[in-house]
């Protein structure tokens, strides 16, 4: 691992870690739905970086096999996205409801 990979894995932990702090800070405080949804995507972004670095370093090859290795990589990295459409979709009906 050369020094630039070592700066981008830490800098998306702790940016994560910083992001993922806040939003379970919001969480308490908060129970709009769409807010829900950006603070749930927020922390599982943060878990697909947790994820990546482990499966980086190996630490993930010996627990699961290859299809479901497969398939954990696929969720992990489309369920922010997912969840923050969800998220700008309930933004959107909810502000063409009140009309």
């Amino acid at each position: 691992m050369d020094l630039g990979q070592a700066v981008f894995i830490l800098s998306r932990l702790i940016l994560g870690a910083i992001a993922s702090f806040l939003a379970i800070l919001l969480w308490s405080r908060t129970r709009d739905l769409a807010w829900m949804l950006v603070i749930i995507g927020a922390i599982a972004a943060y878990v697909e970086t947790i994820y990546t670095i482990l499966n980086l370093f190996g630490i993930i090859t010996e627990s699961f096999s290859m299809e479901a290795k497969h398939l954990m990589s696929i969720m992990l990295s489309s369920l922010p996205t997912i969840l923050l459409i969800a998220a700008l979709l309930v933004m959107v009906i909810r502000k063409y409801r009140h009309r």
